[in-house]
């Protein structure tokens, strides 16, 4: 089987929506409560939201293994940087390298030349370790409300272009 990536288009939205309350399921229950996973799955990831950043700038891709959605992401460019708003491989994939071939197609979607920058929860040590594989560095700690009483504990983390 092959695995391929490709730009996610509008007909993917309901499918994006479907592969994010998966992964968030899966992964997110030992780092998060059950409540902020479903608050954040309603504010952020349903098909919704998902048009709607879509049509503000979001790029949105999609990994597939054989003709099955195994992760997605979504990177903007902002005022001189990019920002990676998603990355999420389907847990049962983990550790078979589809992240860091999935990163490396994105690397080849945007200019390289300008920073990316990224959240990621402070006790999701296995995400921050990829990103430390990714070349990521942590910028600065933060605590962001992100309303219904529930914040994110983040690091942001940044990749400087290479030179």
């Amino acid at each position: 089987m092959t695995l391929t990536f490709r730009p996610a288009l509008e007909n993917d939205i309901d499918l994006i929506a479907a592969l994010a309350r998966k992964i968030w399921h899966e992964h997110y229950p030992t780092i998060i409560t059950v409540e902020q996973i479903e608050f954040m799955l309603k504010d952020r990831y349903s098909a919704g939201r998902i048009a709607e950043q879509m049509k503000t700038g979001e790029k949105f891709f999609l990994a597939e293994f054989g003709g099955h959605p195994v992760a997605y992401a979504s990177i903007e460019y902002l005022e001189g940087y990019y920002y990676l708003h998603k990355f999420y491989i389907d847990v049962a994939r983990h550790g078979e390298g589809i992240g860091k071939e999935f990163f490396n197609y994105l690397l080849q979607q945007i200019d390289t030349s300008k920073p990316i920058r990224l959240q990621v929860n402070r006790q999701n040590y296995k995400a921050v370790n990829f990103y430390f594989k990714m070349g990521f560095t942590i910028e600065k700690t933060g605590d962001f409300d992100i309303g219904g009483g529930y914040f994110m504990n983040d690091f942001v983390m940044v990749r400087l272009p290479i030179r």
